[in-house]
């Protein structure tokens, strides 16, 4: 990539070219990943609507979103690459990490993730939503349940005041993911990437979820809304909150296009021209005495690496390359 960034859980994006086994590969991990992501989040929202806040708050539903991502992350990123968002997959286009022809095919597993996610929770909780809301599935008022899989705007919100609510939200998440991913920062130790972006999400569904839930996913919101469509909510749940349904969708996109120029001018651009690879920081323990013979390079084992780095997966277990 030009940007220099390579993220250490893209694992099995491979080129353009990709046969159509990985491409099928990723395409059933990035399902697996919304499903997961889905069945838990929602299912904690679930727990709290239904119990009127005595088994759940907002405060247990924003863990169980951050918990979610991280064990998503942990089940299919090895093979999906970890597409959590397609906010965050348009960011990866935006920085030549992921072509771009397979950003609409990726939405659209994602968005049936996402809805068979809030059909299983539906069915979970069947018994429960319909005792709550006594058998009719309204979208707003008194003993609403659509929220439980959507968001909705506060009555007191605007439009544009929710549009630059998930601008916002969605460009400090992309921030934060490129910080957290990039090989060139402060390095996190390998395998610990999924817990600082759970942890990131639960930060800000905690900080920035009073106005409109903190959706900051198009997917995450639009498989659910369609789903309660055709499960019984009816129209309404497009038409609610001045026709919101469209807000978490585009804003979220453009978030993520602010989040990505803003770590690129901000921190990206800054990196030194020819950066030494940054030490392991997990230190070796040496007897008294010994030499540290080599420090290994940080490469990171994927095919766009190999375009930056030069080198590939062997390069990686040899060693630094030659000066």
């Amino acid at each position: 990539s030009p940007f220099g960034l390579a993220p250490r859980f893209l694992l099995a994006e491979g080129k353009e070219g990709d046969s159509t086994r990985n491409v099928s590969g990723s395409s059933q991990a990035s399902f697996r990943f919304f499903f997961f992501l889905q069945v838990i989040t929602l299912s904690a929202s679930a727990q709290n609507v239904t119990s009127e806040g005595t088994k759940g708050n907002f405060l247990s539903s924003s863990l169980a979103s951050g918990v979610a991502v991280m064990v998503a992350v942990h089940v299919s990123g090895g093979v999906s690459g970890g597409h959590l968002n397609p906010a965050f997959s348009l960011t990866l286009c935006l920085l030549a990490q992921f072509p771009w022809w397979k950003l609409p095919v990726y939405f659209l597993i994602q968005l049936l993730g996402a809805f068979m996610g809030a059909g299983t929770v539906y069915v979970l909780y069947y018994d429960a939503i319909h005792s709550y809301s006594n058998g009719t599935l309204r979208v707003t008022g008194p003993r609403e349940t659509a929220s439980i899989f959507a968001s909705y705007p506060a009555p007191y919100l605007s439009i544009p005041n929710g549009f630059f609510d998930q601008v916002l939200g969605t460009g400090i998440l992309m921030v934060g993911i490129l910080a957290i991913i990039d090989a060139r920062n402060k390095r996190i130790p390998p395998g610990l990437d999924p817990l600082a972006v759970g942890l990131l999400v639960f930060a800000l569904s905690v900080a920035m979820g009073a106005n409109c839930s903190c959706a900051i996913n198009p997917a995450r919101d639009l498989g659910p809304r369609l789903f309660t469509y055709i499960a019984g909510w009816g129209p309404q749940v497009f038409s609610a909150g001045r026709c919101w349904w469209w807000v978490p969708i585009a804003a979220p996109m453009l978030g993520a296009t602010v989040g990505t120029a803003l770590y690129q001018f901000g921190v990206e651009f800054h990196h030194p021209a020819d950066p030494k690879e940054p030490e392991n920081p997990i230190p070796e323990k040496l007897e008294l005495g010994q030499e540290k013979k080599m420090d290994l390079p940080v490469y990171v084992v994927n095919t766009y690496a190999e375009k930056w780095t030069g080198t590939g997966l062997e390069s990686y277990l040899a060693g630094p390359p030659p000066k």
